[in-house]
């Protein structure tokens, strides 16, 4: 249940996928401008923003409170974000963030190691904690009438966390042994993290979120010490709650709990970023796998620049669903490649990348496959797209963003990514900057950052298993003989 691990570089995907979580249910065709329509009178005005509906205070230590009510149901999220993760780490002790959020389970002065969860769990909630490249975030779902467990948890910990030699020497042998297996026995994980790794040169970006494997085994329990006493403090953090309550009632509580927390200093967030690049890079990893795999990446803009969102709707017309260009072209006329998939990360903190990553078929020359490739990029750089095509992804975009706001739980996720990432008052400029995008942004958009000069391309070729040793004679006889 603990320790949710979100990894740009091996599960984008899935991310994807996630926020687009209904789209994929409807076969978009020429009524879609009509069911969205239909979707948008369904919902009332009040309920298609949230900016108007949501309060923010800073507590006088720096902590921002940012609450969303929500009463379709007698459920809560609390969710508390730190501004820190693999971003702020420095060279040579990366992983912190990650072992960190470990750390936070193991118990303070008055919380024991176990009591968190069995806490939780005893009064009908779930939680959960992960970790990116721009933040650490924690969050218990529950009972609205519970929400004082929550509080009085998350308080506790913020200030008070409990940190032993022994505990950090086992988590430690956990997060490493996590890396071996969602990276180092992974081809398509080790392939992501490598192209990170070249795709940027000073941005830490360019660095895995679980940390590299000897980074982990130097980190101390010191290091970890120092790390949470810099990071973990009201102006680093903000909190959020979306949920059946009354701010009038809720927000004294918040106050209550967390406002006698010492206000400490926020760090400075200010990281450098990566010029203009030059030239493409080139990267091929040879491994044990059963299929190729192959990923471009291009630096692009993040949300704070109005080019973000058409990157938004470039990435659907690629490659979400099976009338989108890469799919249709790829998959299903040339029969090419088993499946692909283009994603922006919209809402990271620094400008990062967009990708397209394709999984060939058996046997598939692969200069072929990235022939295919480009030649679609090169066409949304050349030819304008048509008013339907650029209407479908439209709808596509709107109606996962509606239909995501459905649940308490992505509700708190979007205002609070959008908080990480700029501010939580933007989150309401989503469909209006998607809406905006015309056909000749795509052309400007794809020729200005989807060029080979600003690409980054990393390929799996796939290795032979290795012929496992056979076992000395004597030891599988006695094997045998306990079977």
């Amino acid at each position: 249940m603990r320790s949710l691990h979100i990894e740009p570089y091996t599960s984008w995907m899935t991310k994807r996928m996630k926020r687009r979580l209904s789209c994929r249910t409807i076969r978009w065709g020429k009524p879609a401008s009509c069911l969205l329509l239909l979707i948008l009178l369904c919902i009332p005005l009040a309920e298609a923003g949230l900016r108007e509906q949501v309060f923010e205070k800073v507590l006088p230590n720096g902590l921002k409170v940012i609450l969303l009510e929500n009463h379709k149901a007698p459920v809560i999220t609390f969710q508390i974000w730190y501004r820190v993760g693999s971003r702020n780490e420095i060279h040579g002790k990366t992983g912190l963030s990650h072992v960190l959020e470990h750390m936070m389970f193991k118990g303070t002065e008055t919380v024991g190691a176990e009591d968190f969860s069995r806490l939780i769990v005893e009064n009908g909630g779930r939680f959960n904690a992960f970790t990116s490249q721009d933040f650490t975030a924690y969050f218990e779902n529950l009972s609205a009438d519970r929400i004082q467990v929550a509080l009085e948890l998350e308080s506790d910990r913020m200030q008070n966390l409990i940190l032993r030699e022994g505990d950090f020497l086992t988590e430690r042998s956990v997060v490493m042994e996590e890396r071996r297996l969602r990276t180092e026995d992974n081809p398509k994980a080790y392939l992501m993290e490598q192209l990170g790794a070249t795709a940027f040169q000073l941005q830490p970006y360019r660095w895995p979120i679980i940390g590299w494997m000897e980074d982990l085994a130097r980190l101390s329990v010191k290091d970890v010490e120092t790390y949470y006493r810099t990071h973990y403090n009201p102006p680093n953090a903000f909190i959020v709650v979306v949920g059946d309550f009354k701010k009038e009632d809720l927000l004294p509580r918040i106050e209550r709990a967390f406002g006698s927390i010492p206000k400490g200093e926020a760090p400075d967030q200010d990281r450098p970023t990566d010029p203009p690049q030059r030239g493409e890079r080139r990267i091929i990893i040879k491994r044990e796998a059963q299929l190729p795999f192959f990923i471009k990446a291009f630096h692009v803009p993040n949300l704070r620049e109005p080019d973000s969102y058409v990157l938004e709707v470039i990435a659907t017309l690629l490659s979400d669903g099976k009338s989108s260009r890469l799919y249709r072209r790829l998959v299903r006329e040339k029969r090419l490649a088993l499946d692909i998939e283009a994603d922006h990360s919209l809402l990271s903190r620094d400008p990062n990348l967009f990708m397209v990553a394709v999984e060939p078929l058996p046997a598939k020359d692969m200069r072929e496959v990235e022939k295919a490739v480009d030649e679609e990029l090169t066409r949304l750089q050349e030819e304008p797209v048509t008013e339907y095509e650029l209407e479908k992804a439209k709808n596509q975009l709107e109606a996962s963003y509606i239909f995501g706001q459905d649940s308490i739980f992505y509700q708190a996720m979007i205002l609070a990514r959008y908080e990480m990432a700029l501010s939580w008052r933007a989150v309401d400029n989503y469909i209006k900057s998607i809406r905006n995008v015309a056909a000749e942004d795509i052309k400007r958009v794809a020729s200005r950052y989807l060029i080979p000069d600003n690409q980054t391309v990393a390929t799996l070729i796939p290795l032979p298993p290795k012929e496992e040793t056979p076992e000395p004679e004597e030891f599988s006889i006695k094997t045998k003989m306990f079977r």
